[in-house]
């Protein structure tokens, strides 16, 4: 535990260094050519001394960003539409709706194609190439259309969400669902067990591993179809309105904090997925407490 602690230390030091010389090289260079078109002398010395002070920089410092958030998420009210807590409740519904639709999805569509062969030599190719066509250029597409019909707000969001996180679950269950025994598919036939038996008590508990893998995979991409899905709905809440609003006002503190916020979200939630795989897993003696 110590060494895990020490070596995430010792690799955050290092991003935060090359952070901190990245953004001294942009923004120095952004006001060198400020400077020159004012024509104005300047120094290194003055160049180093305000890098890291540049309003609407290029690139903000980690403490920039760490103003920022401090900021929006401890000194704004929940419910003020300023808050980062806010915006990402509000992204979090929409990831989580389209996480359950695109998991329920995959899991259907995986049991149709293991259970029927013209379903698996028809329809599988289908559910590949629809992973070929950008998000971007498919959102607003569904936005326009369930907008035509009176369906705006979560439901279009969480579709586009669904979108994304409905593949990796239905290769997986495809994969777990085959990955039973074959002795014990045949010993339970010979006790004349019926294919609801055969999946439940033996396909279904095969393929819980590569379900779970797969779920995390699913709600990573989940989160990321709900920031793209906010963009072309113009929403007014969401991380991925407040990414769009940065960048139409120039606030790059305010996107690379939106940005970190999107990806702590990310990590609890690989995390809570991660954490119901071990208590099943212990469920199934397949892991101890040590």
């Amino acid at each position: 535990m110590k060494q895990k602690i020490v070596s995430f230390v010792g690799l955050l030091t290092i991003i935060i260094a090359i952070w901190y010389l990245a953004a001294l090289i942009m923004n120095g260079n952004q006001l060198i050519h400020n400077l020159e078109r004012k024509n104005q002398d300047w120094t290194y010395s003055q160049i180093i001394s305000q890098a890291y002070e540049v309003k609407r920089p290029m690139l903000p410092a980690p403490h920039q960003v760490a103003a920022e958030l401090s900021k929006s998420i401890f000194e704004r009210s929940i419910t003020s539409k300023r808050s980062l807590i806010y915006h990402a409740q509000i992204t979090l519904n929409s990831t989580l709706l389209g996480f359950i639709f695109g998991a329920m999805l995959g899991i259907l569509i995986a049991i149709g194609i293991v259970h029927n062969k013209t379903l698996e030599s028809s329809f599988m190719p289908w559910v590949i190439a629809s992973q070929t066509i950008p998000i971007l250029a498919i959102a607003p597409m569904i936005v326009v259309v369930l907008g035509a019909v009176n369906i705006t707000g979560l439901i279009p969001k969480a579709i586009i969400s669904m979108y994304l996180s409905f593949f990796p679950v239905t290769i997986a269950m495809v994969k777990g669902l085959r990955s039973s025994d074959r002795l014990h598919e045949e010993l339970m036939h010979t006790y004349s067990a019926s294919a609801k038996d055969v999946f439940w008590k033996l396909r279904w508990y095969s393929a819980q591993p590569y379900l779970f893998a797969s779920l995390k995979v699913a709600i990573a991409a989940a989160l990321v179809g709900a920031i793209v899905a906010e963009l072309p709905t113009g929403a007014q809440g969401g991380l991925g309105a407040r990414l769009l609003s940065g960048s139409y006002y120039g606030q790059t503190e305010q996107i690379w904090s939106a940005l970190i916020v999107a990806a702590l979200l990310g990590s609890i939630l690989v995390w809570l997925v991660g954490l119901a795989e071990k208590v099943l897993l212990r469920r199934r003696g397949e892991l101890t407490n040590a």
